[in-house]
C-alpha cells in the first residue's frame, strides 16, 4: 500500500427525521461540494468514488452525484449497515493505496423515516440478522422495542451482570457526549444533561433510557481521499491527515458463542483495533482523540475494552475517572457521538472522518483537543462489520 491522505472532509448538519426540505442528492451536493472546497478540487479532479446508504434503492449513488457531475467516473454503491460511511472511506482508501487512482470520493448519506429501522409487510423467510436474533431469543424474551434496542439493551444487562457495571456508569457516557455535543453546530442534539435526567429519561429496553440511544438522523458526509503524490505536487502537504491504519473486519465464530456482548461486535472490535493499530505501528496509548460508535451507550464501554483502553471489568470505571473527556487520557467523541451528533445511518463513518480531521488540523474550535496528533475512529455495524481508522497529522 502507498501512502493515503484526507485531503478534504465536509458535512451537512444532522437533524431529526422528516424535517429538511431538501432531498438525498441535495444533501450529498453540500457535503461533496464543501470536501471538494476544502481540498481545492473540482469535481472533475476525482476518479472514482464510493458512496454509501443503507435506505435507499439500488444506484442511488449514481443519483446523489449525477446532480454534482457526470464524468463517467465508476460509481460504486455501499451498504454495510451502520459501517456504510467507513466502508466506502474504505474503498477509497484502497483505490488509492494500490496506486489504481489519485483521487477518491468517499461519500455517505441518509434520508430516513419513522419505519427505516422496522420490519414491516410480510417477514421474509431470511433476514441479516437471523443468527443474531436467534441466539437473543434463547435468552432474552422478544420485546416491542426496536431490534438494535433489544441487542444492545440486552448487551447492557450482561456486561452489568458479568463485569458489575453500574445504571450510573452506563448513563454516564451519554452525560458525557451530550456535555461534548453543546459545542458542535452539526449536531442534532446539543443539550447538556444531568446523570439524574439520564437516568430518568424514559425507559426503551434493559438498562437503558432514551438519551443513551441514538436517534434516527438525516445527513451526509464526504471525504477526499489522495496519494502522496498528489498532495505534494497540489500544494495539499500543509492540509491533509494520513491514513496510518485501518482494518475492515466482519464477526468471527466468536459472536455466535451465546454471548450478547460478543453478538453485538466486540469481537469484530477488538479485531479490526488490532489490526489498525498494528499496520499504524503504534498501541492505543499513542491517541489523543477518539470517535467511536456509541450507538448506544453500553457500546461505548464495550468498545473501551475492544480497542485496548482497559479490561472489561475497568470500563464503567474508566469513564467515572474521567480519562475519557477533556483533561483526560484520550477525548473520545468530541463530536457528542452517534447519541447527541445523531446517526444517519450511511453518513456516520465519515462524520467521524470529519470531526478527525478536524482535529488533527487543529479546526475543531470549542471542541479542539489540544495538541492532538493521532485520532482513531471506530464503526460498528451489526450483521457484520466493524471498521477501525486510524490517522495522523500532516505529510
Amino acid at each position: 500500500m502507498h501512502r493515503t491522505f484526507v485531503a478534504g472532509v465536509g458535512m451537512t448538519t444532522f437533524t431529526k427525521i422528516e424535517t429538511r426540505e431538501d432531498e438525498y442528492p441535495d444533501m450529498v451536493g453540500e457535503a461533496v461540494g464543501i470536501a471538494l472546497a476544502d481540498a481545492g478540487l473540482a469535481y472533475a479532479d476525482v476518479q472514482r468514488a464510493a458512496v454509501g446508504y443503507v435506505f435507499q434503492p439500488s444506484a442511488a449513488g449514481q443519483r446523489a452525484l449525477y446532480d454534482i457531475g457526470r464524468t463517467g467516473i465508476p460509481v460504486v454503491n455501499v451498504n454495510n449497515n451502520c459501517a456504510t460511511g467507513s466502508t466506502a472511506l474504505q474503498m477509497a482508501r484502497e483505490w488509492v493505496g494500490t496506486g489504481l487512482v489519485d483521487v477518491a470520493l468517499a461519500v455517505g448519506f441518509e434520508k430516513m423515516s419513522k419505519s427505516s429501522m422496522q420490519v414491516t409487510g410480510e417477514i421474509p423467510k431470511v433476514m441479516t440478522l437471523d443468527p443474531h436474533t436467534k441466539i437473543m431469543t434463547a435468552k432474552y424474551e422478544w420485546t416491542a422495542a426496536p431490534m438494535t434496542t433489544q441487542f444492545f439493551g440486552n448487551a447492557g444487562i450482561e456486561f452489568m451482570e458479568r463485569y458489575g457495571t453500574t445504571v450510573e456508569q452506563l448513563a454516564a457516557v451519554a452525560v458525557k457526549n451530550h456535555k461534548h455535543s453543546v459545542h458542535n453546530p452539526y449536531a442534532q442534539f446539543r443539550d447538556e444533561y444531568t446523570l439524574e435526567q439520564v437516568l430518568n429519561d424514559k425507559p426503551i429496553h434493559g438498562p437503558l433510557t432514551r438519551s443513551q440511544c441514538s436517534p434516527t438522523s438525516d445527513g451526509a458526509a464526504a471525504a477526499v481521499v489522495v496519494s502522496e503524490k498528489y498532495a505534494r505536487e497540489h500544494g495539499l502537504s500543509d492540509q491533509v491527515v494520513e491514513i496510518i491504519g485501518q482494518s475492515l473486519v466482519s464477526d468471527t465464530e466468536e459472536a455466535f458463542s451465546g454471548s450478547m456482548i460478543d453478538e453485538v461486535g466486540a469481537p469484530m472490535t477488538k479485531l479490526a483495533a488490532e489490526q489498525a493499530l498494528g499496520e499504524a505501528g503504534i498501541s492505543i496509548d499513542d491517541v489523543d482523540v477518539i470517535e467511536l460508535h456509541d450507538c448506544f451507550s453500553v457500546n461505548e464501554l464495550i468498545t473501551y475494552a475492544g480497542l485496548g483502553m482497559c479490561a472489561p471489568e475497568e470500563a464503567g470505571a474508566l469513564v467515572d475517572s474521567g480519562q475519557t473527556t477533556y483533561g483526560g487520557k484520550w477525548v473520545v467523541n468530541p463530536s457528542g457521538g452517534l447519541i447527541s451528533k445523531g446517526h444517519p445511518l450511511g453518513a456516520t463513518g465519515l462524520a467521524q472522518c470529519t470531526e478527525l480531521t478536524w482535529q488533527l488540523r487543529g479546526m475543531a474550535e470549542q471542541r479542539q483537543v489540544e495538541g492532538a496528533m493521532v485520532g482513531l475512529q471506530h464503526n460498528l455495524g451489526l450483521g457484520g462489520a466493524c471498521v477501525v481508522t486510524v490517522y495522523r497529522k500532516g505529510i
